[in-house]
């Protein structure tokens, strides 16, 4: 439908305008051939270019235009219509009702306006507060059944918002969409629902990785796996994809005389409930009613901070008002109802241009490739760095310097390259060329990089230029290794450059007068980090040894390790058996363990070390737990889920521990006990879904364990 070069010429023209605070009237023609072209994107090749924010700001500006030059306003545009994923293959249904849009808000002023709005439209006080139900956003492919005498009769996608395409044999084959419901039994003798059908986050996972073994191109995200099954020939797909239907709403519901049964509802909750009741999946945990526009702010905001626990993709939550009556007075436009509006949570997703690609070592020596980018708004934050991992990951997207890129911030905290725009490309991009020496070392001595067949990085194999012992320290004084409090990067690199810190026994071998004499610091914060430095000497030997940066060797393995000796350097005498002795250390981790403690060069680091005062004897902590036969559980798994009010998490885990508990990080059939603190979600919910897992509050577990 639309070429390459007319493509990149709407992407670049969505850039333009984006970043104009005022789009003219003399523009709106391209305005609305823009959004038509990112409808299509979107609702049809399930290929959007920018992101949902993006898209709502375009439509923004072409409503504030229309709003001030109504005669500009045309039958086609996309504010007169609903957007369409209609396929011209597939014969269009018409739904009973129209499924409209929803306006967009992304903020509580937003909705507090929306709020003085209902006010107005109903006749009501400004002070007056209003009951809302608030409901997910979910992120899937929206769908229309109707039944007919208590039997499924269709199914239709929501298309063009008045037309569908017809989907029955796919929708009877979603479990979660029941072939007969008893209606009748409400009087009602037609009805048409509405919902929306998504995959399970770890569905959609297994799906993907399924497909890779078939050699079959991967979903991009949930989302598009939804909508294709909704619109696939083979019903058998629609099942294998793992598809399920929330029901949110009865839309319509006449008795056999063709009279209204809505009002007999009341409220739009009692609807769903009655959904529910009638054997639909119905949002639950994730729905409320609150009593005014404030408490729909605080539960919009709590959903957004806890989305990424949830097990299905939601990109925001519905606000509606409860009373169907005043859903009635207050109406609708050609675009969406007026008594309902969608709070989006902050974008995940964003496109920008990749301008180049930098090169980092890692403290073993592993280069890492930075993708440096265009500064791009996502989540709340500015990215313009981006990690791609290694070779075979820029390899297996396709990634090329210059390509536009998808960017997402996964759990609204790592940014991620999800994909390049192929089509945006003009030729100028350039495959990046993986580097054969270290591209940090700065001597006159390159150093061919190394690459061991079981793993996907490049090394450096031996460095000469310091490089990796920056980052070494970097890791030992960080909060998962020796926990220096006060001691970040920032500090680090600048002892560094002062040449204070050559490898980790430089740390606890500083001049605090020196220190208190730098810009920033004086005498309190020299004080403090001395403090701190002091407090990590006396760390159990298991932090030590992770601060080691020893190749393959992790926290757990430290612990296991810690146990067996008295004195660190007792590892000088140890073997490939000794190690391969004690479970769960496999000869990876004793090769490297050997092969560090033959090293004269980290022998001598580690006697300085004890030198300066740092403990390299086992403690208390490091020897095993020795649990009683009858503590109050052993044998046990437990899992903590919420916001716990006496301790924190890591405390807990380690009280469990002490009294004979195995800590897990999954509800599955193999967990005993939950214990749930506040605000806990989806994990909450699976455990009482499966029945056989023991569910009790932070003080039931306290009093059990007798702390």
């Amino acid at each position: 439908m639309h070429s390459p070069q007319a493509q990149k010429r709407f992407y670049e023209l969505s850039k333009q305008m984006l970043a104009s605070e005022q789009v003219s009237p003399l523009d709106i023609g391209s305005l609305r051939e823009l959004l038509k072209y990112h409808e299509w994107k979107y609702y049809v090749q399930n290929q959007p270019v920018v992101s949902d924010y993006e898209y709502d700001q375009l439509y923004k500006k072409l409503e504030a235009i229309e709003y001030a030059h109504p005669d500009l306003i045309t039958l086609d545009s996309p504010t007169q219509r609903v957007a369409s994923d209609l396929n011209e293959d597939v014969p269009p249904v018409a739904h009973t009702v129209p499924m409209l849009s929803l306006g967009n808000s992304y903020n509580a002023e937003d909705l507090k306006d929306f709020d003085k709005q209902i006010k107005k439209l109903c006749e009501l006080e400004a002070d007056v507060d209003i009951e809302y139900c608030i409901e997910p956003k979910f992120d899937g492919g929206s769908i229309a059944l109707v039944y007919e005498n208590d039997y499924l009769v269709r199914g239709a996608t929501r298309g063009n918002g008045t037309k569908g395409e017809e989907m029955t044999t796919n929708a009877k084959a979603m479990p979660s969409i029941p072939l007969k419901a008893a209606f009748s039994k409400l009087g009602i003798f037609k009805a048409e629902l509405r919902g929306e059908a998504l995959i399970r986050k770890d569905i959609f996972d297994k799906v993907n990785i399924s497909r890779q073994k078939e050699g079959k191109v991967l979903f991009a995200n949930p989302r598009n796996a939804a909508t294709g099954g909704l619109r696939t020939k083979d019903a058998n797909e629609t099942r294998r994809r793992g598809l399920e239907a929330f029901i949110f709403q009865l839309g319509y519901a006449v008795d056999s005389a063709g009279n209204d049964m809505l009002p007999n509802l009341r409220t739009h909750d009692k609807g769903i409930e009655t959904l529910g009741e009638l054997g639909f999946k119905i949002p639950t945990i994730e729905r409320k009613v609150v009593s005014s526009i404030q408490g729909a702010i605080d539960f919009c905001r709590d959903w957004e901070e806890k989305r990424d626990d949830y097990h299905y993709e939601i990109d925001g939550m519905v606000v509606k008002v409860n009373s169907l009556d005043m859903q009635e007075r207050c109406g609708y436009t050609s675009h969406h109802p007026r008594w309902a509006i969608a709070y989006k949570f902050k974008a995940k997703q964003a496109t920008t241009k990749m301008i180049n690609i930098e090169y980092q070592v890692g403290k073993v020596g592993s280069i890492t490739p930075v993708a440096k980018l265009d500064p791009v708004h996502i989540a709340g934050v500015t990215v313009s760095s981006v990690s791609l991992h290694n070779e075979e990951f820029i390899v297996g997207k396709d990634l090329r310097i210059g390509d536009t890129v998808v960017v997402e911030r996964a759990g609204d905290v790592i940014p991620y390259i999800v994909k390049s725009l192929e089509e945006l490309r003009d030729g100028s991009e350039l495959p990046p060329k993986f580097p054969e020496f270290c591209p940090i070392n700065m001597t006159d001595t390159p150093v061919p990089l190394i690459k061991i067949e079981t793993e996907a990085a490049w090394r450096c194999p031996t460095c000469v230029c310091g490089a990796q012992e920056l980052q070494k320290i970097i890791f030992h004084v960080s909060k998962v290794a020796m926990d220096i409090d006060g001691f970040g990067k920032s500090n680090v690199e600048r002892f560094h450059e002062e040449g204070w810190l050559q490898d980790i026994s430089d740390v606890y071998n500083l001049d605090y007068d020196q220190i208190a004499r730098l810009d920033g610091f004086g005498r309190r914060s020299a004080d403090k980090l001395e403090s701190s430095i002091n407090k990590a000497k006396e760390n159990p030997i298991s932090k030590l040894l992770h601060s080691l940066s020893i190749h393959h060797l992790g926290k757990k393995a430290s612990k296991l390790i810690a146990q067996e000796i008295n004195h660190v350097l007792d590892l000088r005498e140890w073997n490939e058996e000794k190690f391969t002795n004690i479970k769960d250390i496999g000869p990876v981790v004793a090769k490297n363990v050997i092969e560090y403690f033959s090293n004269p060069v980290n022998i001598r680091m580690l006697e300085r070390l004890e030198s300066y005062g740092v403990n390299l004897n086992q403690t208390e902590e490091d020897k095993p737990l020795q649990i009683a036969e009858d503590a109050p559980l052993a044998g046990k798994t437990i899992l903590f889920t919420g916001s716990l009010q006496r301790m924190g998490r890591k405390q807990a885990q380690e009280l469990a521990a002490k009294h004979g508990a195995k800590n897990i990080s999954a509800v599955s059939k193999n967990l005993d006990i939950l214990v749930a603190g506040e605000k806990a979600g989806s994990k909450l919910k699976k455990a009482e879904a499966l029945g056989s897992v023991q569910i009790m509050s932070e003080d039931a577990f306290i009093a059990l364990i007798g702390e």
